[in-house]
């Protein structure tokens, strides 16, 4: 009977065997395996990698690291051994962390001040002894979640939709905020049922849109980070401007002259419920294009100078303190490349948005004509 020693085996780990015979001609094929042997368990050998830690709330010591895997736990039993002491100490704390699958371990002192830095080391264990430890790093307790909440709260309405809020940020220290959450809510509501916005990074400053017209909102700031939220500001209460006007300008007339322009319509009265009109906005565009060159003027009147050769679609609409209202009809106008009207012709025409689509006249000669607008 023959016989072989195999060595180097790692401990408490199943084997199968086969043997090949070979000679000078070549080598034949292996016997079946043979039924599997467990090697004899040992102390572990070797210690967990990549130890680190960090992060946590206020008061924790977070240690994290790489689970040894199961060929090299070397028998029952097996765990891990935590062991940390603050700088400039000599004894060390250890606990015990019996899952062979652990990689992580909190341990939650009240004394332990933000940021202390401690020494830490991971050992590992099983029911053989104990084994070997990680190299000594350096772990801080964690900075925690916001300490405190916002100051200067501060909110004002830019709409009848929108209110801006703005707050200064806590004290520098620890529980850094990452950003801000604030809630919303309509007065007479409950808190559960309002919405919350979140900012992209540590902005000082957020625009609620979407409210509702002449609304009283409540209104709270938070910090957040990766390991909670902070304390809440109190409550602070804006409310949002009165909707704008639904009625557009009426009786839009405009008198063409060459390549000019000059347009007057109604002046537009706000109801009770909608805010006071404190100009008009005159948009000029041509025809099959996006863009709109703007114009701003605070009487119900504005003259526009074309360019020469194409079709320009003009439209005006009231502004308030609530936003933009509603626009009037459109006017379509057609200038001629190369022809201008002398100053004593000219084309008067006028619109009447709540009647037929358009109803026009012209009086004296008409020299740059005009192409009143179709149903659109």
């Amino acid at each position: 009977m023959e016989s072989a020693m195999a060595v180097e085996l790692n401990p408490w780990v199943e084997y199968e065997f086969r043997v090949v015979a070979s000679n000078a001609i070549g080598t034949g094929d292996p016997s079946a395996p043979s039924r599997a042997v467990r090697t004899k368990e040992a102390v572990p050998s070797v210690a967990p990698a990549n130890v680190s830690g960090g992060n946590g709330r206020r008061h924790e010591l977070v240690t994290s690291w790489e689970p040894v895997s199961e060929e090299f736990q070397n028998g029952k039993g097996f765990g891990y051994i935590v062991a940390f002491r603050a700088n400039g100490t000599r004894g060390w704390k250890e606990k015990m962390v019996t899952s062979a699958d652990s990689t992580t371990y909190k341990y939650r002192d009240e004394t332990f001040p933000p940021l202390t830095p401690f020494e830490v080391k991971v050992g590992v264990y099983n029911n053989k002894g104990d084994g070997p430890f990680s190299e000594v790093v350096t772990v801080y307790s964690a900075e925690g979640e916001p300490r405190e909440a916002p100051s200067e709260v501060k909110a004002s309405s830019t709409s009848s939709s929108e209110i801006k809020i703005t707050w200064r940020p806590p004290n520098p220290g620890p529980g850094r905020p990452a950003g801000y959450e604030v809630s919303y809510w309509k007065e007479g509501e409950q808190e559960d049922s309002g919405k919350k916005k979140k900012t992209i990074g540590n902005e000082t400053t957020m625009m609620l849109t979407g409210l509702t017209g002449n609304s009283v909102y409540l209104m709270t700031v938070r910090g957040f980070n990766a390991i909670g939220q902070g304390p809440t500001s109190a409550p602070i209460t804006a409310r949002t401007r009165k909707d704008p006007p639904v009625r557009p300008p009426a009786n839009l007339m405009w008198i063409q002259e060459g390549n000019n322009v000059s347009l007057n319509w109604d002046p537009v009265k706000s109801q009770q419920n909608e805010s006071d009109v404190i100009g008009y906005k005159v948009l000029l565009s041509q025809e099959g294009r996006v863009h709109h060159q703007v114009m701003r003027t605070i009487n119900p009147s504005a003259v526009l100078s074309l360019p020469e050769g194409g079709t320009y679609i003009i439209e005006v609409l009231a502004v308030s303190e609530g936003g933009e209202g509603a626009a009037s009809s459109l006017v379509r106008v057609l200038t001629s490349s190369g022809v201008r009207a002398k100053s004593s012709q000219c084309s008067i025409h006028s619109g009447q948005p709540w009647g037929p689509p358009w109803t026009w006249t012209t009086a004296l000669l008409l020299i740059a004509p005009l192409v009143p607008s179709a149903s659109w």
